[in-house]
């Protein structure tokens, strides 16, 4: 049995700051989801234009694909995704649950007021997606299902806190 962590929320929530802490102190593989994206999406998200469904779903089965290579050979790995939409997340497990055997994918969603992220982002340097881009993620985003395998961490908190609450909740005893 593997368990993969998909550390979700919008742009500037801090997935990568948390997803490579449970890195860190779990050992497990850590990808980085931004760099899944093709050219083009890259281009057209640093341009102030959203992604469509259609632009994300061959990143989304990317991702899915990745993790569960590493399923197969018995690793764990934690990514950041923005996993905003049900259907995304669904695409992300549906790999690993092909596997069968009990393999996990597990939903860190950290969440916070949009003055929080927003106020992040100003301070934000060298990455592509723009802060005007912010609200299109907003509301897109859909909470975590009664049935997903998740946890709900508030951003406000600081990146241990967060940390050791995710690693607390995906892989206690670490």
């Amino acid at each position: 049995m593997t368990t993969h962590v998909v550390v979700m929320g919008v742009s500037g929530s801090g997935k990568t700051t948390v997803a490579e802490g449970i890195a860190d102190r779990t050992g497990w593989i850590f990808a980085e989801a931004d760099k899944f994206h093709s050219q083009a999406n890259i281009d057209k998200m640093a341009s102030g234009t959203p992604l469509t469904d259609e632009d994300r779903w061959p990143w989304l089965r990317d991702l899915a694909a990745w993790m569960a290579e590493h399923a197969a050979r018995g690793e764990d790995t934690v990514i950041t995704c923005s996993a905003l939409k049900r259907s995304y997340r669904d695409v992300l497990s549906a790999d690993i649950a092909a596997l069968g055997g009990g393999h996990r994918v597990v939903f860190a969603h950290l969440h916070g007021s949009a003055e929080v992220i927003a106020d992040r982002l100003k301070d934000r340097k060298g990455h592509f997606m723009p802060a005007s881009l912010l609200q299109s993620q907003i509301d897109t985003l859909e909470d975590l299902g009664p049935d997903e395998d998740g946890v709900v961490l508030d951003l406000t908190g600081s990146p241990q806190e967060l940390i050791d609450e995710a690693v607390a909740d995906v892989a206690p005893g670490r």
